[in-house]
């Protein structure tokens, strides 16, 4: 059966190209702020996301319209990590199920072995995706640092210092960020170009947004910071998108000491709010905890298995 005939009648559904990202922003941001009270995706987070050389986005993705309006989304991946969204007006009409079932279908094309995908709790898409069958694989949390409140500054090893990162030193960040995460992620490890892509060319970033703990061998730590923005380009949010040590050089406060650097400077350029997000696969919840950061949203990563 087609997607369409699995559709209500007057709908149509057509793979996406890059000039749809601004589309896709306005069906899932709707739906956050239904689901969660706010819109917390930026177009800039999808466009970042389909730059990269390794997305073939109209390969992996699937739009559905009323006419002209996109009503729903989705986003299969040969590595399981999929997306969709259907705008609240939409919902009870059988599209998230025939956008889930397409998800499972192109996943598989691709490769993957099971397929999964971010909900808020409790919400819509976790009661859908249950529902389905799917199992919760992880659970996430979006933390907060109370307005005012700061964390408490820790001093580096003799010969560390904290500073951006200098150009030449970005594949070093690269490599710092990837290997920390493969630790806990079931993942391929990601290209420098995928990372370029999705983080220095991203729309609107700066320089001063990668920041590094160097020492004598180079850089041993490093953070991202995104700078969220409404949609009169205003900054709402500093948030650190990644945050990594090495290995060999953890438990000497360098990853409380990137994130003092990364939410003053976040503060310094206007943002009033300052944030990050962990899940329960890394098991660092209790250490945003203690330096005073609260949850402010609970997510799942619902997956189920590709026969």
């Amino acid at each position: 059966m087609s997607i369409e005939e699995s559709l209500p009648p007057g709908l149509s559904a057509r793979p996406l190209t890059i000039a749809d990202a601004r589309a896709v922003y306005q069906v899932m941001a709707d739906l956050e702020r239904a689901e969660i009270g706010s819109a917390d995706i930026e177009e800039a987070d999808i466009v970042a996301d389909w730059q990269r050389p390794s997305v073939d986005v109209p390969a992996v993705t699937l739009g559905v319209f009323a006419g002209d309006r996109m009503v729903g989304y989705a986003e299969a991946a040969r590595d399981g990590r999929c997306d969709a969204a259907v705008h609240p007006d939409w919902h009870g009409r059988g599209i998230g199920t025939a956008l889930a079932r397409w998800m499972q279908h192109r996943s598989r094309e691709l490769g993957a072995r099971t397929v999964g995908m971010p909900v808020p709790q409790g919400g819509t898409g976790d009661r859908l995706l249950e529902a389905l069958g799917y199992h919760v694989a992880w659970t996430s949390w979006v933390l907060r640092l109370p307005e005012g409140a700061q964390i408490e500054p820790r001093s580096l090893p003799e010969g560390q210092d904290v500073r951006a990162a200098r150009a030449e030193e970005y594949r070093a960040v690269h490599q710092v960020v990837d290997e920390a995460f493969l630790e806990w992620a079931d993942r391929e490890p990601q290209t420098f170009e995928d990372f370029e892509a999705g983080v220095l060319h991203r729309p609107g970033f700066e320089p001063w947004q990668v920041r590094v703990v160097v020492g004598p061998d180079g850089v041993v730590g490093a953070a991202v910071l995104v700078m969220a923005r409404d949609e009169d380009g205003a900054p709402v949010e500093g948030y650190v998108d990644k945050l990594a040590v090495r290995r060999d050089q953890r438990g000497q406060g360098l990853a409380q000491a990137l994130l003092v650097d990364a939410f003053a400077l976040a503060r310094e350029h206007g943002a009033p709010a300052v944030g990050l997000a962990t899940d329960s696969r890394t098991g660092a919840l209790s250490l945003y905890e203690k330096v005073g950061m609260v949850v402010t949203q609970t997510w799942v990563h619902r997956a189920i298995g590709l026969a």
